[in-house]
């Protein structure tokens, strides 16, 4: 198997995930980018707001299976 099999054989079986993934990101990172460019806070705590994002769809991946599952 070649590595662009792989990569279509991967990309077929989580599709949906991947572009959940996606929009969380880039809506993500619009929200962060908006508020801190109004706010115009330092650089440091602005990549520290992009970094959070991961525990944000943690979190939020998490709440929605619980969400799910009841």
């Amino acid at each position: 198997m070649s590595v662009l099999d792989a990569i279509r054989d991967h990309v077929v079986e989580h599709h949906e995930g991947m572009l959940f993934d996606l929009v969380f990101a880039i809506g993500w990172v619009t929200v962060v980018s908006v508020l801190f460019e109004l706010l115009g806070a330092p650089q440091l705590v602005y990549y520290g707001a992009l970094a959070s994002g991961v525990v944000a769809y943690y979190g939020f991946v998490f709440s929605l299976q619980q969400a799910k599952a009841q």
